[in-house]
């Protein structure tokens, strides 16, 4: 299964966070799971890390790293992604969540999530 983590779930696997499900980090240590992280989630990371926010415990560049160790792939943000993001029902209107969305109907991935707008989107989003 290819598994797009959204931004939270990708930060609290790769700081062990008790706040990761046990259902999740099964998925995610699955030996038939290919782990993917958008760019959008390290911009994420980087811009809100910038601010300050709490929620961002890493910087981007540590998080990328951390990202590459852990064996997740990075997903590119392409083109018919962006395209993808008008068509979607305006159940979410974080526009990092989105762009996630997006993805993962258009290359097609399972999106993991703790967001239960962002799982509101397709049967296909996994929310934990």
């Amino acid at each position: 299964m290819n598994l797009l983590l959204d931004t939270h779930i990708a930060l609290w696997a790769i700081t062990d966070s008790p706040r990761l499900s046990q259902t999740a980090r099964q998925l995610i240590e699955a030996p038939t799971t290919s782990v993917w992280v958008s760019a959008a989630s390290v911009w994420e990371i980087a811009i809100k890390h910038a601010l300050g926010r709490g929620d961002m415990p890493v910087s981007s560049q540590d998080a990328l790293r951390y990202f590459l160790e852990s064996g997740y792939q990075i997903l590119a943000i392409e083109a018919d992604h962006t395209v993808a993001v008008e068509s979607l029902p305006p159940h979410h209107h974080d526009p990092f969540d989105r762009i996630l969305v997006a993805q993962a109907l258009t290359e097609p991935m399972r999106l993991m999530t703790h967001d239960a707008l962002v799982a509101l989107y397709s049967d296909t989003v996994i929310n934990v």
